[in-house]
């Protein structure tokens, strides 16, 4: 897939995953020499339309393999491609081009810009990818009303509850109709009804748009929605175990 290929194209393109990881491997070295791998020899292909979910205890590299998969990290070694290209040895620029077009991020934090209004906030990926001021004000309408906020178009996020400024994250990370949408703890931050209704959001909105979802999550309910639950277990991906799982469980859960 060249670099210039529309994400409607890459869906067409038959066989080949929306995301594919290979032998991924992240590893840091302290300032003593010694040496910790974060993730070793992962393997994850996502198909187009799939919903998975990454679980397992906190610092065991969930949110890292996320970033890997995004681009907003590069791997120690092995390679992880977007529609057939790969990105981990992509120029910085070409990298960050890549990932606006063919990745959406929703994260814990929303990370809205505060000094601009929900619509605008949509917008900026899509100016940033080249799109016309008027298309991306169309389409970024469009997506809000599809959240449900079709009225609070030139709010900003001070204006905002932490629910809707959730709801606009998404609208913004689906902005360049991209493969696959990345999601970090989407509700960790908001109340069990609010963050039933985000959950909804999500998968509702993804299948509309046809993106593929991973989702990093300690919600149990949320992850039991997913096609596939993996579980990141001493620094590999491997199917989700029962066992571990009531393991894990926290005390406040």
């Amino acid at each position: 897939m060249n670099d210039f290929a529309s994400p409607q194209e890459c869906r067409e393109a038959d066989g080949v995953p929306v995301i594919e990881a290979r032998q991924l491997v992240k590893r840091y070295v302290g300032g003593d020499g010694s040496v910790l791998d974060i993730l070793n020899g992962v393997d994850l292909t996502v198909a187009t339309g799939e919903a998975i979910a990454i679980v397992g205890q906190s610092g065991a590299g969930k949110s890292t393999l996320l970033h890997l998969l995004g681009g907003l990290d590069r791997p120690s070694s092995g390679s992880v491609s977007i529609a057939g290209q790969r990105i981990d040895s992509l120029s910085d620029e070409q990298l960050a081009a890549a990932r606006n077009r063919r990745i959406g991020f929703v994260f814990q934090f929303h990370h809205l810009l505060r000094e601009f209004t929900a619509q605008e906030n949509v917008m900026m990926p899509q100016l940033i990818a080249g799109v016309s001021r008027a298309a991306a004000r169309e389409r970024a309408r469009e997506l809000l009303s599809q959240v449900g906020l079709e009225r609070r178009l030139e709010h900003k996020p001070s204006q905002l509850s932490g629910g809707e400024q959730q709801r606009v994250a998404v609208a913004r990370a689906l902005a360049n109709q991209p493969l696959a949408v990345l999601a970090d703890e989407p509700s960790g931050n908001l109340d069990p009804h609010t963050s039933e209704r985000l959950h909804d959001l999500l998968f509702e909105v993804s299948a509309l748009h046809r993106s593929a979802l991973v989702l990093v999550t300690h919600n149990r309910d949320l992850a039991a929605r997913a096609d596939r639950v993996l579980r990141v277990h001493e620094a590999h991906l491997v199917p989700a175990d029962a066992s571990l799982e009531a393991a894990e469980r926290r005390p406040d859960e």
